[in-house]
């Protein structure tokens, strides 16, 4: 697949090659749902905390009389139902963290590149370091190629002048490729790979595809099975194929002309 690169004015001036295992891989909603789901879970903190009753400092004594007062009956000023009570049923430290396969994550990062090339939402540009890193000159350039949004600038390895360039602007981040994620590709409308980032996406998860297996030629699969038996069952099984084996041989050798 062959991706057109442009220039900082915008022109196109070339062509970058893409795999087509990570730009043309067809859409997956489920898919991308479920990795945007991972990435959001854990992000979170999981540190919101609230005191129960028994946590709550004061109480301690029956405020009034069981009987006689003609009010309902309270046990303790720090009830749920009371002012400055504690909380019934509220939120806890707790885990957000959730699981997913190292090729679910793949193929979702590779979907959701796909995705971006498909609605034209993916710009290859030049290399960066060749213009003067600044705010101003970076926004020159963003909006030379097409950004009116939000953008996500992928380079490949450290960029400190990029970064300093980039927080100042609105909407854009820069992240190197192999941070590169399904969260900000989808956070981000606009994406600017430099021909370097790639090259480097093509390296690390061209070859994370799923391959065929490939089976050795003359080699019989043999199914795996589960043997449940004593030690007397097994060792007749395996007189059993030693006797095959002698039967096989036996039949294998040339009978001899008298």
């Amino acid at each position: 697949m062959q991706l057109p690169v442009h220039n900082t004015t915008g022109e196109v001036v070339g062509s970058a090659e893409g795999s087509d295992t990570v730009f043309g891989v067809a859409y997956n909603p489920d898919l991308m749902h479920q990795a945007l789901v991972y990435y959001s879970a854990n992000q979170r903190q999981g540190s919101s905390n609230t005191l129960r009753r028994g946590e709550v400092s004061g109480g301690g004594r029956k405020p009034f009389a069981q009987k006689g007062t003609g009010r309902a009956r309270q046990g303790s000023t720090r009830a749920p139902i009371q002012r400055h009570g504690g909380v019934a049923f509220g939120p806890h430290p707790r885990s957000y963290r959730q699981r997913m396969p190292k090729r679910m994550r793949q193929l979702a990062l590779r979907t959701a590149l796909s995705a971006k090339l498909m609605n034209e939402r993916l710009r290859v540009v030049q290399d960066l370091d060749s213009v003067d890193l600044k705010t101003k000159v970076l926004a020159v350039v963003m909006q030379a190629v097409g950004v009116t949004s939000s953008a996500l600038v992928v380079t490949r390895g450290q960029t400190p002048d990029l970064a300093k360039a980039v927080r100042n602007l609105p909407r854009v981040k820069a992240i190197r490729a192999d941070l590169l994620n399904v969260l900000d590709l989808l956070r981000y409308d606009m994406v600017l790979m430099t021909n370097e980032a790639v090259e480097e996406a093509n390296e690390l998860w061209a070859q994370t595809a799923r391959q065929p297996r490939k089976v050795r030629e003359g080699v019989a699969k043999v199914p795996r099975t589960k043997i449940h038996a004593g030690r007397s069952t097994i060792a007749r099984a395996r007189r059993t194929e030693s006797d095959q084996l002698e039967v096989e041989q036996t039949v294998s050798e040339p009978v001899e002309a008298e």
